[in-house]
């Protein structure tokens, strides 16, 4: 087996100080073996006609202390080979809400790893509140398309029908964040981003508005960018 070089370890409270090693073997047969932070992944040879693309190659469930860490740890790792963070397309991964509980890291085969904090609550919040109406229902459905299910295309379609349907009936601040939304998801499914930026653009805020997307959205790198 060949040793390879292995990321830098995040700063989680389980890890060790010692990177350990990482190993991949092409003969006889494909083998790959990852080892960080106290967890071990092994990968054989796929199934015969498996399609990356469909993402159905397989998935594992890593539990940590602490998701933020890792998350930071491999988009490092992915600005410096990519020079940018994936969000779409094989490799990537799932964008980082600050207090998440966790996040999914898409391999370029498809498999799905996903990185879960031990403390999680046993009962997630799915959405779907009955006392939510128009668009501020549509932003709690896509929060859980987003964040759970990782559809970044239903998402964008469920908010492009609400902001159609409910936009002009919104408070400007719902409205102001499902156009947030949207245009980040453009920007990942590589759809263009008007004419959501452009309606962004002519809202008028307020100071309390600012601050409300500003602590729901303070993720989103372009935020101060795309707000009026």
């Amino acid at each position: 087996m060949k040793q390879l070089h292995p990321v830098a370890e995040p700063n989680e409270s389980r890890s060790t100080d010692v990177v350990q090693a990482t190993y991949k073997q092409s003969k006889p047969y494909v083998y790959l073996a990852l080892r960080w932070s106290g967890f071990e992944l092994h990968f054989g040879p796929a199934p015969k006609g498996l399609d990356p693309v469909r993402e159905e190659s397989g998935g594992c469930l890593v539990m940590v202390d602490a998701v933020a860490p890792y998350h930071a740890a491999f988009v490092a790792a992915m600005r410096r080979v990519h020079g940018k963070v994936l969000s779409s397309g094989l490799p990537r991964i799932t964008r980082y809400r600050p207090g998440a509980s966790r996040f999914t890291l898409i391999d370029p085969s498809g498999n799905s790893i996903m990185f879960i904090q031990r403390d999680e609550p046993a009962e997630l919040e799915y959405g779907g509140s009955t006392k939510l109406t128009g668009l501020a229902r549509a932003l709690d459905n896509a929060r859980i398309l987003r964040e759970f299910k990782n559809d970044d295309l239903q998402a964008f379609r469920a908010l492009k029908s609400a902001v159609r349907r409910h936009g002009m009936n919104a408070p400007v601040v719902e409205r102001a964040i499902a156009l947030c939304h949207l245009v980040d998801l453009a920007m990942v499914l590589g759809e263009p981003t008007d004419p959501w930026a452009a309606d962004l653009r002519g809202l008028e805020l307020t100071t309390s508005d600012r601050q409300r997307i500003e602590s729901e959205l303070g993720h989103l790198a372009g935020l101060q960018e795309w707000l009026p």
